[in-house]
């Protein structure tokens, strides 16, 4: 079929692109956008440095004081290192879920930001990408203060530590595009009562605070498939020292969560945004 003359024709441009529709450059407009909003409201960022911190301070070494150690597989090992790579991957959770959810949300629903941004070059996969790349670089940037908190207090015990932020920005990943998805489903503040109630049992019960083996069997299935959980052992792994291959797979499904939510916030928000 040609075009008629004197007319012009966009094509869609998907080679070495993640998704189509998605130009990385543009994405990074979106971040550049949050990152000049919050500049004036930077103080909101401190309780996400702040409240791993005192989680590890009253529950890792208070608690861990009561405790004293724990067994883990055939290794015995103090509860206050056993529980900081925990943490760690919550606080990568924590930063990249509520950006992705209640945020999104207020920009989306109330403020209209994104018809405005549509005005512009940016595409819709566009805006979703900026969204989990500001999200997941919210995240990393709590794990890695956690990270040198975790170090202060000689909670490190092996140099494979070094890659526990490249896994939290994996843990951001896996959030941040399950949350926007979500998000594109909520039609209201009261729906996110789910994203709590979601939230809060994978914080409690994701093998944060005490090993998955304590579990009933069955129970124990359930908890291993869930997506802190996979966090949590991959961080735990690194931190400890006890890596190995087996890592690759709390790495794919991390991968895979992402990307299959930030393709579905993709086909959802042109629906929603472009009808």
């Amino acid at each position: 079929m040609t075009a008629p003359a004197g007319s012009s024709v966009e094509v869609p441009r998907h080679r070495g692109q993640a998704l189509p529709g998605v130009d990385r450059r543009r994405a990074l407009r979106i971040v550049e956008r949050n990152a000049l909003a919050y500049r004036r409201a930077w103080v909101v960022f401190l309780t996400g440095f702040a409240e791993p911190v005192l989680y590890l301070l009253s529950i890792g070494i208070g608690v861990g004081a009561l405790v004293g150690e724990v067994v883990v597989g055939d290794r015995t090992t103090p509860y206050e290192v056993f529980v900081a790579p925990g943490l760690l991957a919550a606080a990568a959770m924590n930063g990249a879920v509520f950006d992705t959810t209640f945020n999104f949300f207020v920009k989306f629903k109330y403020a209209r930001t994104y018809d405005a941004v549509l005005a512009t070059p940016l595409r819709v996969g566009d805006v979703a990408a900026g969204e989990v790349i500001w999200a997941l670089g919210r995240g990393a940037a709590y794990a890695g203060a956690f990270l040198v908190a975790m170090l202060a207090f000689g909670l490190v015990g092996s140099a494979w530590a070094v890659l526990a932020l490249p896994a939290a920005v994996l843990i951001g990943y896996a959030f941040a595009g399950l949350g926007l998805a979500a998000t594109t489903w909520m039609r209201s503040f009261v729906d996110f009562d789910y994203v709590m109630l979601a939230i809060i049992p994978m914080f409690l019960f994701s093998a944060t605070f005490f090993p998955l083996d304590r579990y009933p069997g069955v129970l124990a299935g359930l908890v291993a498939v869930t997506p802190l959980y996979q966090g949590v052992a991959l961080v735990r792994a690194l931190v400890t020292g006890d890596a190995g291959p087996g890592l690759l797979v709390h790495v794919a499904y991390l991968v895979a969560l992402g990307t299959a939510g930030l393709w579905v916030a993709v086909r959802r928000l042109r629906l929603l945004l472009q009808p």
